[in-house]
């Protein structure tokens, strides 16, 4: 941190006296996202005017990691040739993505300016749809022949010239680009010079295939801890691949947007920062689901107006009611949580819906004897003062209320559990159907539960 915090000090410096050489040295040995938080506090000319002494081959790794937004900035605010050629430079899947966002007359003033291949890179690869494989991939691989002896192999690992963090993996194709294996840069070192990649390489190997969702990218990447994996269209042949950092991202953005639906919050197509997004933008996302909720808790209310002559002649039950509620509620969150989970990592699926609502049923049972054992103790031994109806002792009405609240904890999680596994049956996001969707629904189940057993039991 200390080290971090004297380079961004002697940039500051360096930039006060116009030591052009100074800065180039250091934004060179610096990481890209310090170099990022240091060029942040100045405006986009600015930014510019600082890395004009960096090559195009820096500027373009210090592009790859803006985000979206602010390369936009700079493609409005430099000439498109100068754009062009940080653009070659930058990572393969970050200038698709780029290029993927911009209009078509903003395309087309582009293309002119870029070389044939990475013309070509960058059309193919931003026409693949940004939620599959495709759309993710990126070309920074090398390939070899097996019919290659090892040194001529390395020979063309140097043609290709992959980055050093996708130099490990080196993939064995045929002479149509049809995946055959993978070997590493170890094996070709360690190899005889004369020894033919056929004869060493790994014939199984993990890949997935161009159109297929990105999260299931990102789960076997995570599955079998890969750097990387190799991405084949129909043909069988490599067309790309997706790194680790991507699937990072990706298991991030996912998580992201399952919170947000978890939540009850309409996901954001761009990932923004909190402060970047306006109020006005925060309010779009959260109205529907807190109005639409809000009208079926009306429910609840129309409930405790039908029971209100029970709370008139036993003011206790009114006591009880938020307990009743919270619990349940928490009960129903936990139950969906778990299940939601277990369904985003394949562990369960709507066909095993049985025996996730037996187990939850199981464990709210004990969890349902816990907390009915602590309620009745409370109102049985510390409730003697309230006003209970003559003919009723506290032992009695400590026995329904806990009664009714174990129940609700049972039917809560019963409810938590089953709601996505249904969403899910449907085709739907079982992340929808978390925790606002089911606290409403369960206040509404408690409440009738509740009353139920009081009325019937009291005669009220």
């Amino acid at each position: 941190m200390e080290n971090s915090q004297n380079k961004q000090m002697l940039l500051e410096q360096a930039l006060l006296e116009s030591n052009d050489l100074v800065l180039k040295d250091l934004i060179e040995e610096m990481p890209t996202p310090e170099v990022i938080d240091f060029l942040c506090k100045f405006s986009i000319e600015e930014q510019i005017e600082i890395l004009k002494t960096t090559s195009n081959e820096i500027k373009g790794k210090i592009f790859s990691d803006f985000d979206q937004e602010t390369l936009y900035k700079f493609f409005n605010t430099m000439e498109r040739f100068k754009f062009s050629r940080l653009f070659t430079f930058m990572s393969s899947d970050i200038r698709a993505d780029f290029y993927r966002e911009l209009s078509k007359q903003e395309q087309i003033e582009i293309i002119p300016y870029l070389d044939k291949k990475i013309r070509e890179d960058v059309i193919v690869l931003s026409a693949y749809p940004p939620e599959t494989a495709g759309g993710i991939m990126n070309t920074d691989f090398a390939t070899v022949g097996s019919h290659m002896s090892a040194e001529r192999a390395i020979a063309k690992i140097r043609k290709d010239a992959p980055s050093q963090k996708m130099i490990y993996y080196i993939y064995v194709v045929d002479r149509n680009m049809k995946l055959l294996g993978m070997v590493t840069i170890k094996d070709l070192i360690m190899s005889e010079p004369e020894q033919l990649v056929e004869e060493f390489y790994q014939e199984f190997i993990v890949f997935a295939d161009v159109n297929e969702d990105r999260e299931s990218v990102a789960q076997k990447i995570e599955k079998y801890d890969l750097v990387a994996i190799p991405i084949l269209n129909s043909l069988n042949q490599l067309v790309g691949i997706v790194s680790h950092e991507e699937a990072i991202d990706i298991i991030r953005a996912e998580h992201t947007e399952d919170m947000e639906k978890f939540m009850g919050i309409v996901p954001s197509e761009d990932e923004v920062s909190y402060l970047s997004t306006s109020p006005i933008e925060h309010f779009k996302r959260r109205v529907i689901w807190i109005v639409c909720l809000a009208a079926i808790g009306l429910i609840s209310g129309i409930i405790v107006h039908h029971y209100q002559h029970a709370l008139e002649k036993m003011i206790i039950l009114a006591l009880y009611m938020p307990m009743m509620a919270a619990t349940g509620g928490n009960s129903g969150s936990q139950a969906a949580t778990v299940v939601i989970r277990a369904m985003a990592l394949g562990q369960v699926e709507s066909k095993d819906w049985f025996r996730i609502i037996l187990k939850e049923s199981i464990i709210s049972f004990l969890l349902s004897i816990c907390v009915g054992l602590l309620i009745f103790i409370k109102i049985s031994f510390f409730s003697h003062a309230m006003n209970i109806p003559d003919g009723f002792s506290a032992y009695y009405i400590g026995f329904l209320i806990s009664l009714a609240i174990a129940m609700q904890i049972v039917t809560s999680a019963i409810i938590g559990a089953g709601l996505p596994i249904l969403v899910k049956r449907f085709g739907g996001d079982p992340a929808v159907a978390a925790s606002p969707a089911i606290t409403t629904v369960v206040d509404i189940t408690g409440l009738l539960i509740y009353f139920g057993i009081a009325s019937v039991a009291l005669n009220i």
